[in-house]
Protein backbone atom coordinates (compact mmCIF):
# COMPACT_ATOMS: atom_id res chain seq x y z
CA UNK A 1 0.00 0.00 0.00
CA UNK A 2 2.69 2.27 0.95
CA UNK A 3 4.41 2.11 -2.15
CA UNK A 4 0.87 2.91 -4.07
CA UNK A 5 0.78 5.73 -2.20
CA UNK A 6 4.40 6.78 -3.29
CA UNK A 7 3.16 6.04 -7.05
CA UNK A 8 0.00 8.01 -6.93
CA UNK A 9 2.79 11.23 -4.83
CA UNK A 10 5.44 10.34 -7.38
CA UNK A 11 3.19 11.04 -10.37
CA UNK A 12 0.83 13.50 -9.31
CA UNK A 13 3.95 15.50 -8.46
CA UNK A 14 5.10 14.54 -11.84
CA UNK A 15 1.60 16.12 -13.50
CA UNK A 16 1.69 19.30 -11.17
CA UNK A 17 4.98 20.75 -10.37
CA UNK A 18 5.79 23.17 -13.06
CA UNK A 19 9.27 21.44 -12.82
CA UNK A 20 11.95 21.61 -15.89
CA UNK A 21 11.70 18.61 -17.93
CA UNK A 22 14.31 16.24 -18.13
CA UNK A 23 16.53 14.66 -21.27
CA UNK A 24 16.08 10.68 -20.42
CA UNK A 25 20.35 11.23 -20.26
CA UNK A 26 20.01 13.86 -17.43
CA UNK A 27 20.08 12.66 -13.63
CA UNK A 28 16.63 13.12 -12.31
CA UNK A 29 16.44 13.55 -8.25
CA UNK A 30 13.89 11.96 -5.93
CA UNK A 31 12.76 13.26 -2.97
CA UNK A 32 11.32 10.69 -0.31
CA UNK A 33 10.91 10.51 3.64
CA UNK A 34 11.28 7.28 5.52
CA UNK A 35 7.82 5.73 6.23
CA UNK A 36 6.85 3.54 9.57
CA UNK A 37 6.04 0.91 6.64
CA UNK A 38 9.53 1.35 5.31
CA UNK A 39 11.12 -0.43 8.12
CA UNK A 40 12.73 -3.70 9.20
CA UNK A 41 13.00 -5.37 12.80
CA UNK A 42 15.84 -3.31 13.31
CA UNK A 43 13.75 0.15 12.62
CA UNK A 44 15.56 0.58 9.44
CA UNK A 45 15.17 0.97 5.96
CA UNK A 46 14.34 -2.71 4.56
CA UNK A 47 17.03 -3.89 2.13
CA UNK A 48 13.78 -4.75 0.25
CA UNK A 49 12.77 -1.75 0.20
CA UNK A 50 15.09 -0.06 -1.01
CA UNK A 51 14.87 -2.11 -4.64
CA UNK A 52 11.16 -0.97 -4.46
CA UNK A 53 11.99 2.37 -4.57
CA UNK A 54 14.62 1.97 -6.95
CA UNK A 55 10.98 1.50 -9.34
CA UNK A 56 10.21 4.79 -8.63
CA UNK A 57 13.33 6.70 -9.41
CA UNK A 58 13.35 4.85 -12.73
CA UNK A 59 9.36 5.64 -13.50
CA UNK A 60 10.39 9.13 -12.29
CA UNK A 61 13.06 9.72 -14.48
CA UNK A 62 10.73 8.10 -17.32
CA UNK A 63 7.94 10.71 -16.70
CA UNK A 64 9.93 13.62 -16.01
CA UNK A 65 11.51 13.06 -19.47
CA UNK A 66 8.34 12.37 -21.93
CA UNK A 67 10.43 8.68 -22.31
CA UNK A 68 7.60 7.08 -20.80
CA UNK A 69 4.43 8.08 -23.12
CA UNK A 70 7.63 7.05 -26.12
CA UNK A 71 7.41 3.63 -24.81
CA UNK A 72 4.00 3.67 -24.01
CA UNK A 73 2.83 4.74 -27.28
CA UNK A 74 5.12 2.23 -29.21
CA UNK A 75 3.83 -0.67 -27.33
CA UNK A 76 6.77 -1.04 -25.00
CA UNK A 77 7.14 -1.67 -21.02
CA UNK A 78 10.62 -2.20 -19.40
CA UNK A 79 11.48 -4.71 -16.77
CA UNK A 80 14.69 -5.38 -14.85
CA UNK A 81 16.83 -8.36 -16.36
CA UNK A 82 19.68 -8.08 -13.09
CA UNK A 83 20.61 -5.33 -10.47
CA UNK A 84 22.98 -5.13 -7.83
CA UNK A 85 22.81 -2.80 -4.92
CA UNK A 86 25.36 -1.49 -1.90
CA UNK A 87 24.71 -0.02 1.35
CA UNK A 88 27.11 2.00 3.19
CA UNK A 89 24.75 3.60 5.80
CA UNK A 90 21.32 3.13 7.14
CA UNK A 91 18.46 5.01 6.79
CA UNK A 92 15.53 5.84 9.98
CA UNK A 93 11.83 6.70 10.45
CA UNK A 94 11.63 9.93 9.20
CA UNK A 95 14.81 11.04 7.66
CA UNK A 96 14.60 12.64 4.25
CA UNK A 97 16.33 11.35 1.38
CA UNK A 98 17.36 11.84 -2.29
CA UNK A 99 17.26 8.96 -4.92
CA UNK A 100 19.25 10.02 -7.69
CA UNK A 101 18.91 7.87 -11.44
CA UNK A 102 20.83 8.33 -14.74
CA UNK A 103 21.66 6.38 -17.50
CA UNK A 104 25.29 4.52 -17.75
CA UNK A 105 25.13 3.27 -20.96
CA UNK A 106 23.93 0.63 -23.20
CA UNK A 107 25.20 -2.43 -24.42
CA UNK A 108 23.85 -5.16 -27.56
CA UNK A 109 20.98 -6.15 -24.64
CA UNK A 110 19.93 -3.90 -22.40
CA UNK A 111 20.15 -0.46 -20.98
CA UNK A 112 22.00 0.28 -17.70
CA UNK A 113 21.61 2.79 -15.12
CA UNK A 114 23.23 3.90 -11.88
CA UNK A 115 20.80 4.83 -8.62
CA UNK A 116 22.06 6.24 -5.87
CA UNK A 117 20.07 7.03 -2.93
CA UNK A 118 21.76 10.43 -0.75
CA UNK A 119 20.83 11.63 2.68
CA UNK A 120 22.51 15.48 2.91
CA UNK A 121 24.63 14.70 0.21
CA UNK A 122 26.46 11.42 1.59
CA UNK A 123 26.00 8.30 -0.07
CA UNK A 124 23.57 5.89 1.23
CA UNK A 125 23.71 3.12 -1.19
CA UNK A 126 24.32 2.73 -5.08
CA UNK A 127 22.77 0.55 -7.21
CA UNK A 128 23.33 -0.77 -10.99
CA UNK A 129 20.35 -2.06 -12.78
CA UNK A 130 20.22 -3.96 -15.98
CA UNK A 131 17.11 -2.74 -17.75
CA UNK A 132 15.50 -4.95 -20.89
CA UNK A 133 12.61 -3.19 -22.71
CA UNK A 134 9.55 -6.35 -24.27
CA UNK A 135 6.94 -5.48 -26.83
CA UNK A 136 3.30 -5.99 -25.28
CA UNK A 137 2.89 -7.96 -28.31
CA UNK A 138 6.26 -10.38 -27.18
CA UNK A 139 9.63 -10.13 -28.01
CA UNK A 140 12.59 -7.73 -26.83
CA UNK A 141 13.54 -3.98 -28.49
CA UNK A 142 16.66 -3.77 -28.92
CA UNK A 143 18.28 -0.59 -27.64
CA UNK A 144 18.75 0.84 -31.08
CA UNK A 145 15.57 0.94 -31.51
CA UNK A 146 15.31 2.56 -28.12
CA UNK A 147 17.81 4.95 -29.04
CA UNK A 148 16.27 5.67 -32.18
CA UNK A 149 12.93 6.71 -30.01
CA UNK A 150 14.77 8.45 -27.18
CA UNK A 151 16.00 12.04 -27.33
CA UNK A 152 19.81 12.50 -29.30
CA UNK A 153 22.03 11.14 -26.47
CA UNK A 154 24.20 14.29 -25.89
CA UNK A 155 27.06 11.66 -24.89
CA UNK A 156 29.00 8.53 -25.67
CA UNK A 157 26.75 5.49 -23.87
CA UNK A 158 29.13 3.06 -23.92
CA UNK A 159 29.64 0.98 -20.65
CA UNK A 160 32.59 1.49 -18.37
CA UNK A 161 34.17 -1.80 -18.01
CA UNK A 162 33.11 -2.92 -14.80
CA UNK A 163 29.71 -2.33 -15.67
CA UNK A 164 30.91 -4.99 -18.98
CA UNK A 165 32.25 -7.04 -16.28
CA UNK A 166 29.45 -7.44 -14.31
CA UNK A 167 27.22 -7.49 -16.77
CA UNK A 168 28.86 -11.03 -18.29
CA UNK A 169 29.46 -12.52 -14.92
CA UNK A 170 25.10 -11.84 -14.26
CA UNK A 171 24.05 -13.67 -17.55
CA UNK A 172 22.40 -16.43 -16.98
CA UNK A 173 22.49 -18.71 -20.29
CA UNK A 174 19.58 -20.33 -21.95
CA UNK A 175 20.58 -24.00 -21.22
CA UNK A 176 22.16 -23.06 -17.93
CA UNK A 177 19.02 -21.17 -16.53
CA UNK A 178 16.38 -24.69 -16.98
CA UNK A 179 18.57 -26.82 -14.88
CA UNK A 180 18.81 -26.16 -10.67
CA UNK A 181 22.33 -27.34 -9.63
CA UNK A 182 22.58 -29.79 -6.81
Amino acid sequence: MNLTFRLLLLTLRVRLTPRRRLSLWDESRTPFRVTLTDLDPLRHVNNGKYLSLLDLGRLDLMLRSGFWATIAEHGWYPVVAAQTITYKRSLTLGQRFELRSRVLGVDERAVYMEQTFTRRGAVVARAVVQARFLRRTGGPVTPDELLAAADPAPRDLTLPDWVSAWADAVRISGSEGDRVRP
